[in-house]
């Protein structure tokens, strides 16, 4: 009898991931202490705190597991370059400006800054962009949360992976 062939299960990855952007929506009274940590690895220690997070399958996986308590979806540019403009902070709690950016990486402004870390060519975690603050301190959004907070975007709410809806939430936030 011939053995048949298991097929791979790895799939292809591209070779630039998705840039989501999350932000939290719910606070922490009667969360498990696992959904809590993972919170705190995603940097999300507050209400209203949101983060850039690029799409490799751990951090899928930890948007997934929280998906609970935040919104998700991938960012467009347009509103990168808006969040960085408006709620970018460098190191001393300073407003994030061009000239800032001239000083801290390798680019003049903030489209080429917004385009870079789409692409994936720069991380947070790289030396030479660590001044700049990963942690957005958001508003409480304009004309409040689409339907309730306690429902999944799907089931006319507004957690878990909102997919290109997340633009609206942060413009409402900004």
């Amino acid at each position: 009898m011939a053995m048949a062939k298991k097929k791979s299960k790895l799939k292809e990855t591209n070779l630039t991931p998705k840039l989501y952007f999350a932000v939290r929506i719910r606070g922490a009274p009667g969360m498990r202490r696992k959904i809590l940590d993972t919170l705190k690895i995603l940097r999300m220690h507050k209400v209203n705190h949101g983060v850039l997070i690029w799409g490799t399958p751990s951090y899928k996986g930890m948007l997934t597991k929280c998906k609970d308590y935040i919104a998700y979806g991938v960012i467009d540019e347009k509103t990168l370059v808006r969040l960085l403009r408006v709620r970018g902070r460098v190191e001393g709690n300073k407003m994030l400006t061009e000239e800032y950016i001239k000083k801290l990486t390798d680019y003049k402004s903030f489209k080429e800054l917004a385009k870079a870390l789409l692409n994936g060519e720069i991380q947070y975690r790289e030396k030479y962009i660590y001044k700049i603050k990963p942690v957005f301190r958001l508003h409480p959004p304009r004309k409040g949360h689409r339907g309730t907070i306690k429902k999944h975007y799907n089931e006319g709410g507004s957690l878990g992976n909102v997919g290109l809806y997340i633009n609206e939430i942060i413009y409402k936030m900004l």
